[in-house]
């Protein structure tokens, strides 16, 4: 993972003076779980973050590429390609806004019809549809730079790699999948 540097962190036999504790003995894996709903978003605002990017730089790409003469932004095709990529990264920001929206209303102690769990899921949803638009987008935004979108010297190849661990951190789609059916089939 190149854009954002990731390592692992280690603790042998570090032991905790009683007065640093954050919340209670045992509860650490519920304060941790309270964070992941923004950790979600935020993961998804990096998937909003590259296919902006990505979507920016094929327009510009499809203005100067010329195919029998005429650029390969005039045929329908390319502008109905640039038109669905940008109607998924308008959708995955309002996903993206209305899950934040709702964890601002739980955290200033507003109530939200079905409490916490509508927000943890409209972030499972949010996430979900933000990772998988920024791969969509990404690999379209590779597709219409051609054999170009695989050199370093542009950054497609960049955009699609990294984009690609937005679906697995912060909890898989698949978990995010989960959450928002055991909430349907509640």
């Amino acid at each position: 993972w190149k854009s954002q540097p990731t390592a692992a962190v280690f603790f042998d036999n570090v032991r905790i003076p009683k007065e640093n504790l954050i919340g209670k003995e045992g509860e650490g894996f519920k304060i941790a779980m309270k964070g992941l709903d923004g950790g979600r978003l935020s993961i998804g605002a990096c998937s909003l973050g590259a296919a902006s990017a990505a979507l920016r730089n094929a327009v510009e790409y499809s203005k100067e590429r010329k195919q029998f003469g005429s650029p390969i932004s005039k045929n329908q095709s390319m502008q109905f390609k640039l038109s669905d990529m940008s109607l998924q990264l308008c959708n995955a920001r309002l996903a993206i806004r209305n899950a934040a929206v709702l964890l601002d209303r739980i955290k200033n102690g507003e109530e939200i019809p079905g409490g916490n769990s509508t927000a943890t899921v409209a972030c499972a949803m949010a996430k979900i549809t933000a990772t998988d638009m920024g791969v969509r987008v990404c690999d379209d935004a590779l597709q219409i730079h051609g054999g170009y979108g695989y050199l370093s010297a542009y950054p497609m190849e960049r955009y699609l790699r990294d984009v690609r661990v937005h679906q697995i951190l912060e909890g898989t789609n698949e978990v995010m999948r989960h959450i928002v059916s055991r909430q349907i089939l509640k």
